[in-house]
């Protein structure tokens, strides 16, 4: 594990559930860390934690030596970097956390390539808790060149590092397998209970049934006890589950590869977005057919 590196200056762009805990995790490691949002107020709040807030990515990033994109989409992620290029200067690593897809990952690294930015594809798994509580696993792509820095900034927020390759691309393309592992859980774990109900069986004992077995796990547990209470506090929002999972479903156009389960959990979560409850955690796909 790279020690911490506590006189780098880190620009973190964009401050939702996950790049706010991530700029958090950094200021507390003694990094120096400025932030940028494009709700201006999110960014703001993190001066609290000695983050140092900024109104535009111009001004984040200027004189910074690690740029982290923790955004919505591909497109956010470019338009954000594309603003901000006045305020980079040549050689600066850009660590690229956001779930962007394949088609944006290989734009986003031909924007990095043409101005001289070192570039590294690193998604993360997990949500808000083991953002918050540093423990992220980071699937990284790059060049060796900047890694001695860039494993600084994954151990500040991270557990884990899982280098894949050294070159970008493929850790977002592993992010789309394992997003669709994620998803077949929880619509599995959705559907498992609300078949339950309908059959006239308490869907609690579901969960009865299944824990301390061999189908057991802390995701199922998680889930399931919460599509139970009924508490959707979003940590993935049905909004993000749905803009996921249709990255997985388009990666897949011209591979030959049939993916029923993908294509019917995008469905599924369209159907629950559609039912006003897009803000809502994934767990809300138990509200598909409600």
């Amino acid at each position: 594990m790279a020690e911490n590196n506590p006189t780098v200056a880190v620009a973190v762009l964009g401050t939702g559930l996950i790049g706010a805990a991530i700029a958090r995790n950094l200021a507390r490691k003694g990094f120096h860390v400025r932030a940028w949002n494009r709700t201006a107020e999110k960014a703001q709040i993190l001066t609290a934690d000695g983050v140092q807030a900024f109104d535009n990515p111009v001004d984040a990033v200027r004189d910074a030596d690690v740029i982290v994109t923790v955004l919505k989409d591909g497109p956010v992620v470019h338009k954000a970097m594309a603003a901000a290029l006045p305020g980079l200067r040549k050689g600066v690593i850009w660590l690229q956390l956001s779930t962007v897809g394949v088609e944006a990952i290989d734009t986003l690294a031909a924007l990095a390539e043409e101005n001289g930015l070192l570039f590294y594809d690193a998604p993360v798994q997990g949500t808000r808790q083991p953002a918050e509580q540093g423990k992220l696993v980071i699937l990284a792509s790059g060049p060796e060149e900047g890694r001695r820095v860039t494993q600084s900034v994954f151990d500040a927020i991270g557990q884990r590092t899982l280098w894949v390759s050294d070159r970008p691309g493929a850790s977002s393309r592993l992010k789309l397998a394992l997003n669709a592992y994620i998803f077949a859980l929880t619509h599995g774990t959705a559907e498992t209970l609300a078949i339950a109900k309908a059959l006239g069986v308490d869907p609690a004992l579901v969960v009865e049934a299944v824990t301390g077995g061999p189908l057991d796990s802390g995701y199922f547990q998680g889930k399931a006890i919460a599509m139970l209470k009924g508490d959707f506090t979003a940590s993935f929002s049905i909004a993000n589950g749905v803009k996921d999972a249709r990255l997985v479903v388009d990666a897949l156009t011209g591979t030959g590869v049939q993916a029923d389960l993908a294509a019917a959990g995008l469905a599924r979560f369209q159907r629950v977005a559609e039912a006003g409850h897009g803000g809502k955690d994934i767990a809300a796909s138990f509200l598909a057919d409600a």
